[in-house]
C-alpha cells in the first residue's frame, strides 16, 4: 500500500518548519487514567502527556483531539490564546493516527470534561496511511486477525482481553513457583513429536542433516526432568499441531504444563480446583463469572463426571472394551463422519456427540478408556480404565491430566500399540521415542502431570466465542501481494 498523498505532503510541510517527524524520545510525566483520576490533584498542574491522536476536530481557532495512549484517552485543547504558534502550525499538518507529545495544563473543557490545555505539542510519529473507516472500528475479523495493530488501535476493548490473558499467566507462574515449582524451557524442535496425539509440523535441521518437528507437547521432556531429580517442574510453552482451524484450535497455541512427583490424578484434581477458583476470584472478586450470557460457576469443588459410565448410559456402549471392528459397527450405526472409525476415534466422537454439549460449569471428565491414554496409568482395580481426566470449562476441554505411567515395559507395549495405529493411516498417532523409554527405564517415581489450554482458558474468561480473540496474531491465510 503506498503512502497518501496528501499526508506526504503534511510530512514535507513540518520537515520545511525545521521539524524532525520521527523523534527519538519524548518525557511523558502523566498518563490519561492517571490525569482523570487524579484531577483534583493536577487541575492547572503542568503535564507531558503523549499518544496517538484520534478524533482531531477544530471550530474556528479552537482545535480538540483525543489523545490514546496505553492507558486510555484523554481530551486535548490547543488555541491561540493559551498554545504557542509553533504548535498551532504543527497542528495544521497533523492528523487522526499521527503520534504527539503535548505539554500543557490540566483543566476542564466549557463541558466539563477533563483535557490538557496544550501550551506545546510535538510530533512524534507522522502516519502515512489512514485509520481503517475513520477510526469508527475495524468489522472485517479476518482483517482484525491479520492486521491486530489495526484492532488494537480501533476496537480498544480488545487490549483488555490481552491484558487479562497476561494476568492469568502471571497467576498461574505465581501459583507454581509459590509451591516450589521450578520454570523450565525444553526443545521446540524435536528429532520425534509425542505427548499428544496430534499430526506436527515437519522441517529439516541442516546442520543436523535430519528431520525435525515442532513440538506437539513438552510432555516427554519434562518427564525427563523429572527422571533427572527435579521434583516439581513446569514450562509455559508454545506448541504446535499441523490440524484443522476453528474457534477452539489454532496451529500455534500456548498451554502450561506441570509434573510433580509422589502424587496422582487425585492430587491434581484438588490443586486444579485451588488454582483455577482462586484465578477467577483474584480477577474478578467472585467465584461466579457471566459466560455468553450465563453464568459461570468456579466455586470448588468441581463436579465429576466418569467418561465410560455416562457415556454407557447415554449409548448403551461399554466404550472401555470397544474393539475397532465393532468401532466401525458404532460408527456406522451412529453415523459418526469421522475419518478413522476405530476404537480411539468412535469413542471420541461418542463423547462429543453425547455428552459434550451438556457440559457448561466446570466439571472434571474422569477415567477414560485405557487405550486412549498411552501415557497414564490403569485404574486401580480396573486395567480397562486410565488414571485420566480432562477438566471442561463452559463445555470447551481445557486441561488434560494423568496419573503418569512409570513402567518402562508397559509403557513401551503402548508406543508399540501406538505406532501400529500410526502404521495403519492415523496420522495422529505418534511413533515410538526411544530415548525418553531410555529415560525411564533409568527409574521414574510415582508422578502427576497436567496441561492447561491458556487460549482457551483466557477466550472464557474474556467471554470470547473464539480463541483468535486471545491470540495476539492467529493464523490466517497470508494476504495476496500484488496478485502474488
Amino acid at each position: 500500500m503506498m503512502a497518501e498523498e496528501y499526508k506526504l505532503n503534511k510530512l514535507n510541510e513540518l520537515k520545511s518548519m525545521g521539524i524532525n517527524p520521527y523523534p527519538y524520545s519524548y518525557k511523558v510525566t502523566n498518563h490519561s487514567e492517571e490525569i482523570k483520576l487524579n484531577f483534583d490533584k493536577l487541575e492547572d498542574t503542568d503535564v507531558t502527556a503523549a499518544g496517538r491522536i484520534i478524533g482531531l476536530r477544530h471550530m474556528g481557532k479552537l482545535y480538540f483531539f483525543d489523545l490514546l495512549d496505553g492507558e486510555g484517552k484523554i481530551q486535548v485543547m490547543a488555541a491561540p490564546n493559551f498554545s504557542s504558534e509553533s504548535s498551532l502550525k504543527i497542528l495544521e499538518n497533523l492528523d487522526t493516527g499521527d503520534f504527539a507529545g503535548v505539554e500543557g495544563k490540566v483543566t476542564k473543557s466549557k463541558r466539563g470534561e477533563i483535557s490538557i490545555a496544550a501550551k506545546e505539542i510535538t510530533v512524534l510519529s507522522k502516519s502515512l496511511l489512514s485509520l481503517p473507516e475513520k477510526f469508527h472500528g475495524l468489522t472485517d475479523i479476518e482483517l482484525r486477525y491479520r492486521k491486530r495493530y489495526l484492532d488494537l488501535i480501533s476496537n480498544t476493548e480488545v487490549r483488555k482481553f490481552f491484558v487479562t490473558r497476561s494476568k492469568i499467566l502471571k497467576y498461574m507462574r505465581d501459583f507454581f513457583d509459590s509451591r516450589g515449582y521450578v520454570e523450565f524451557e525444553t526443545p521446540i524442535l524435536q528429532p520425534t513429536y509425542g505427548g499428544a496425539n496430534a499430526s506436527p509440523f515437519k522441517t529439516y535441521f541442516n546442520a543436523l542433516n535430519q528431520d525435525m518437528f515442532l513440538r506437539i507437547a513438552d510432555e516427554l521432556y519434562l518427564k525427563r526432568l523429572i527422571v533427572g531429580g527435579f521434583e516439581k517442574v513446569y514450562e509455559v510453552s508454545k506448541d504446535f499441531r499441523n490440524e484443522d482451524i476453528d474457534s477452539t484450535h489454532n496451529p500455534e497455541f500456548t498451554q502450561i504444563e506441570a509434573y510433580e512427583m509422589f502424587k496422582d490424578y487425585e492430587d491434581y484434581m484438588k490443586m486444579t480446583e485451588e488454582l483455577l477458583s482462586g484465578m477467577v476470584k483474584y480477577l474478578f472478586g467472585s467465584y461466579k463469572i457471566k459466560y455468553q450470557g450465563k453464568e459461570l460457576d468456579f466455586t470448588p469443588p468441581f463436579k465429576r463426571l466418569y467418561w465410560v459410565e455416562v457415556l454407557n448410559e447415554k449409548t448403551g456402549v461399554d466404550v472401555s472394551k470397544l474393539t475397532d471392528k465393532e468401532a466401525k459397527e458404532v460408527a456406522e450405526r451412529e453415523n459418526l463422519d469421522i475419518p478413522m472409525k476405530n476404537s480411539y476415534h468412535v469413542a471420541d466422537a461418542l463423547f462429543d456427540k453425547y455428552i459434550k454439549p451438556e457440559l457448561f460449569n466446570p466439571v472434571f471428565v474422569l477415567d477414560f478408556p485405557a487405550y486412549m491414554s498411552p501415557l497414564t496409568k490403569d485404574k486401580r482395580g480396573n486395567n480397562k480404565l486410565s488414571e485420566r481426566f480432562e477438566l471442561y470449562l463452559a463445555g470447551k476441554e481445557d486441561a488434560n491430566c494423568y496419573s503418569e505411567l512409570t513402567d518402562p515395559i508397559e509403557q513401551r507395549k503402548k508406543f508399540e500399540e501406538q505406532d501400529k495405529e500410526r502404521k495403519k493411516g492415523d496420522p495422529e498417532a505418534p511413533p515410538i521415542d526411544e530415548d525418553f523409554l531410555e529415560a525411564i527405564e533409568y527409574g521414574m517415581p510415582p508422578t502427576a502431570g497436567i496441561g492447561i489450554a491458556i487460549d482457551r482458558l483466557a477466550m472464557i474468561l474474556t467471554d470470547n466465542i473464539s480463541i483468535k480473540e486471545v491470540i495476539t496474531f492467529p493464523a490466517v491465510k497470508t494476504e495476496k501481494q500484488n496478485g502474488v
